[in-house]
Protein backbone atom coordinates (compact mmCIF):
# COMPACT_ATOMS: atom_id res chain seq x y z
CA UNK A 1 0.00 0.00 0.00
CA UNK A 2 2.81 2.38 0.91
CA UNK A 3 4.60 1.62 -2.34
CA UNK A 4 1.42 2.37 -4.29
CA UNK A 5 1.01 5.72 -2.54
CA UNK A 6 4.66 6.63 -3.23
CA UNK A 7 4.23 5.63 -6.87
CA UNK A 8 1.12 7.80 -7.24
CA UNK A 9 2.90 10.80 -5.65
CA UNK A 10 5.90 10.37 -7.96
CA UNK A 11 3.63 10.16 -11.02
CA UNK A 12 1.68 13.25 -9.91
CA UNK A 13 4.90 15.21 -9.37
CA UNK A 14 6.15 14.08 -12.76
CA UNK A 15 2.97 15.17 -14.53
CA UNK A 16 2.98 18.52 -12.68
CA UNK A 17 6.63 19.10 -13.53
CA UNK A 18 6.07 18.26 -17.19
CA UNK A 19 3.05 20.58 -17.42
CA UNK A 20 5.01 23.39 -15.78
CA UNK A 21 7.95 22.87 -18.16
CA UNK A 22 5.67 22.65 -21.21
CA UNK A 23 3.79 25.84 -20.30
CA UNK A 24 7.00 27.72 -19.52
CA UNK A 25 8.58 26.79 -22.85
CA UNK A 26 5.50 27.27 -25.05
CA UNK A 27 3.51 30.13 -23.49
CA UNK A 28 3.79 33.47 -21.71
CA UNK A 29 0.94 34.11 -19.28
CA UNK A 30 -0.02 37.33 -17.54
CA UNK A 31 -3.01 38.78 -15.71
CA UNK A 32 -1.62 42.30 -16.13
CA UNK A 33 -3.87 43.04 -19.10
CA UNK A 34 -7.04 44.97 -19.79
CA UNK A 35 -9.45 45.90 -22.55
CA UNK A 36 -8.55 49.26 -24.09
CA UNK A 37 -9.68 51.60 -26.84
CA UNK A 38 -8.50 54.85 -28.40
CA UNK A 39 -10.28 57.53 -26.37
CA UNK A 40 -10.82 60.81 -28.22
CA UNK A 41 -11.86 64.02 -26.47
CA UNK A 42 -14.68 66.28 -27.59
CA UNK A 43 -13.53 69.79 -26.68
CA UNK A 44 -15.02 73.27 -26.66
CA UNK A 45 -13.60 75.25 -29.62
CA UNK A 46 -13.87 78.61 -27.85
CA UNK A 47 -14.90 80.23 -24.59
CA UNK A 48 -18.52 81.03 -23.80
CA UNK A 49 -21.70 79.48 -22.42
CA UNK A 50 -22.57 75.86 -23.24
CA UNK A 51 -26.00 75.41 -24.83
CA UNK A 52 -28.05 72.64 -26.45
CA UNK A 53 -25.74 69.92 -25.09
CA UNK A 54 -26.76 66.49 -26.47
CA UNK A 55 -23.74 64.42 -25.44
CA UNK A 56 -25.31 61.65 -23.36
CA UNK A 57 -23.24 58.74 -22.07
CA UNK A 58 -23.84 55.56 -24.07
CA UNK A 59 -25.05 57.45 -27.15
CA UNK A 60 -23.56 56.52 -30.51
CA UNK A 61 -22.34 59.46 -32.56
CA UNK A 62 -21.01 59.96 -36.07
CA UNK A 63 -17.92 61.88 -37.13
CA UNK A 64 -18.76 65.57 -37.34
CA UNK A 65 -22.05 65.21 -35.44
CA UNK A 66 -23.01 68.38 -33.56
CA UNK A 67 -23.26 67.72 -29.83
CA UNK A 68 -23.83 71.27 -28.60
CA UNK A 69 -23.02 74.95 -29.01
CA UNK A 70 -20.84 77.51 -27.31
CA UNK A 71 -22.69 80.82 -27.15
CA UNK A 72 -20.84 84.14 -27.21
CA UNK A 73 -23.57 86.73 -27.16
CA UNK A 74 -25.87 85.81 -30.04
CA UNK A 75 -23.15 83.92 -31.93
CA UNK A 76 -23.09 80.12 -31.70
CA UNK A 77 -20.06 77.92 -32.34
CA UNK A 78 -20.73 74.21 -32.83
CA UNK A 79 -19.11 71.46 -30.77
CA UNK A 80 -18.68 68.37 -32.96
CA UNK A 81 -17.46 64.82 -32.43
CA UNK A 82 -14.08 64.28 -34.13
CA UNK A 83 -14.75 60.53 -34.64
CA UNK A 84 -17.59 58.04 -34.94
CA UNK A 85 -18.08 56.03 -31.76
CA UNK A 86 -19.83 55.85 -28.40
CA UNK A 87 -19.78 58.52 -25.72
CA UNK A 88 -18.27 56.90 -22.60
CA UNK A 89 -18.07 60.08 -20.51
CA UNK A 90 -20.00 63.35 -20.66
CA UNK A 91 -19.08 66.46 -18.68
CA UNK A 92 -21.25 69.05 -20.36
CA UNK A 93 -24.12 70.87 -18.63
CA UNK A 94 -26.20 73.53 -20.35
CA UNK A 95 -25.47 76.98 -19.00
CA UNK A 96 -21.94 76.31 -17.76
CA UNK A 97 -19.03 78.51 -18.77
CA UNK A 98 -16.44 76.73 -20.88
CA UNK A 99 -12.91 77.59 -21.95
CA UNK A 100 -11.16 76.83 -25.26
CA UNK A 101 -10.01 73.20 -25.31
CA UNK A 102 -12.09 72.22 -22.27
CA UNK A 103 -13.11 68.56 -22.56
CA UNK A 104 -16.87 68.12 -22.82
CA UNK A 105 -17.00 64.38 -23.57
CA UNK A 106 -14.92 61.28 -24.34
CA UNK A 107 -15.68 59.09 -27.35
CA UNK A 108 -14.47 55.55 -28.10
CA UNK A 109 -15.07 53.35 -31.13
CA UNK A 110 -16.30 50.17 -29.38
CA UNK A 111 -15.83 48.27 -32.64
CA UNK A 112 -12.05 48.79 -32.47
CA UNK A 113 -11.22 47.64 -28.94
CA UNK A 114 -7.95 45.85 -28.19
CA UNK A 115 -6.00 44.37 -25.29
CA UNK A 116 -3.22 46.33 -23.60
CA UNK A 117 -0.92 43.91 -21.76
CA UNK A 118 2.26 44.50 -19.78
CA UNK A 119 5.03 41.94 -20.25
CA UNK A 120 8.00 41.56 -17.91
CA UNK A 121 11.34 42.64 -19.37
CA UNK A 122 12.77 39.16 -18.78
CA UNK A 123 10.23 37.72 -21.25
CA UNK A 124 10.05 40.46 -23.87
CA UNK A 125 12.69 38.79 -26.11
CA UNK A 126 10.20 35.95 -26.66
CA UNK A 127 7.55 38.38 -27.97
CA UNK A 128 7.13 39.05 -31.69
CA UNK A 129 4.60 40.80 -33.92
CA UNK A 130 1.99 38.35 -35.19
CA UNK A 131 2.16 35.84 -32.32
CA UNK A 132 -1.16 34.21 -31.46
CA UNK A 133 -2.77 35.08 -28.12
CA UNK A 134 -5.53 33.42 -26.10
CA UNK A 135 -7.59 36.02 -24.22
CA UNK A 136 -10.09 35.63 -21.39
CA UNK A 137 -11.81 38.78 -20.10
CA UNK A 138 -12.87 38.57 -16.45
CA UNK A 139 -16.39 39.77 -17.27
CA UNK A 140 -16.74 37.03 -19.95
CA UNK A 141 -14.92 34.08 -18.37
CA UNK A 142 -16.80 31.53 -20.47
CA UNK A 143 -15.60 33.07 -23.75
CA UNK A 144 -12.05 32.64 -25.04
CA UNK A 145 -11.09 35.31 -27.57
CA UNK A 146 -8.45 34.82 -30.27
CA UNK A 147 -5.94 37.59 -30.76
CA UNK A 148 -2.53 38.46 -32.14
CA UNK A 149 0.23 40.86 -31.18
CA UNK A 150 0.27 43.96 -33.38
CA UNK A 151 2.56 46.32 -31.45
CA UNK A 152 5.40 46.08 -28.92
CA UNK A 153 6.30 49.12 -26.82
CA UNK A 154 9.69 50.75 -27.17
CA UNK A 155 9.88 51.90 -23.54
CA UNK A 156 8.87 50.59 -20.12
CA UNK A 157 5.75 51.83 -18.35
CA UNK A 158 7.82 53.28 -15.51
CA UNK A 159 9.57 55.68 -17.89
CA UNK A 160 6.35 57.65 -18.26
CA UNK A 161 5.23 57.35 -14.64
CA UNK A 162 4.32 60.55 -12.78
CA UNK A 163 6.81 59.47 -10.11
CA UNK A 164 9.66 57.65 -11.91
CA UNK A 165 11.96 55.44 -9.84
CA UNK A 166 14.97 57.25 -8.46
CA UNK A 167 17.91 56.26 -6.33
CA UNK A 168 19.22 59.53 -4.92
CA UNK A 169 20.11 57.92 -1.59
CA UNK A 170 22.03 55.08 -3.21
CA UNK A 171 19.71 52.55 -1.57
CA UNK A 172 18.47 50.90 -4.76
CA UNK A 173 16.14 47.92 -5.05
CA UNK A 174 15.92 46.35 -8.49
CA UNK A 175 12.35 46.04 -9.80
CA UNK A 176 11.32 44.01 -12.84
CA UNK A 177 10.13 46.47 -15.48
CA UNK A 178 7.14 45.90 -17.75
CA UNK A 179 6.77 46.74 -21.42
CA UNK A 180 3.33 47.42 -22.98
CA UNK A 181 2.12 45.14 -25.77
CA UNK A 182 -0.94 45.79 -27.95
CA UNK A 183 -3.06 42.78 -28.89
CA UNK A 184 -5.72 42.86 -31.60
CA UNK A 185 -8.89 40.84 -30.97
CA UNK A 186 -10.37 39.02 -33.96
CA UNK A 187 -13.94 38.83 -32.60
CA UNK A 188 -15.28 39.77 -29.20
CA UNK A 189 -18.63 40.11 -27.37
CA UNK A 190 -20.54 43.37 -27.74
CA UNK A 191 -20.57 43.67 -23.94
CA UNK A 192 -16.84 44.49 -23.74
CA UNK A 193 -15.94 48.03 -22.69
CA UNK A 194 -12.59 49.74 -22.08
CA UNK A 195 -11.02 49.07 -18.68
CA UNK A 196 -12.15 45.46 -18.14
CA UNK A 197 -9.48 43.16 -16.72
CA UNK A 198 -8.18 40.25 -18.78
CA UNK A 199 -5.84 37.26 -18.65
CA UNK A 200 -3.76 36.42 -21.73
CA UNK A 201 -1.62 33.52 -22.93
CA UNK A 202 0.89 34.26 -25.69
CA UNK A 203 2.03 31.36 -27.90
CA UNK A 204 5.83 31.43 -28.27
Amino acid sequence: MLNAVIFIVIVALGIGGYNYYYNATHFIDTEDARVAGDIVSVAAPTSGVLANWKGKEGEQVTKGQVLGNVMVGNRATEIVSPIAGTIVQSKGVDGQMVAPGQVMAQVVDLGQLYIQANIEETEINDIQIGQEVDIVVDAEKETEIDGKIVQIGKATNSLFSLMPQQSASGDYTKVVQRIPVKIEMERYPDSLVPGLSATIRIHK
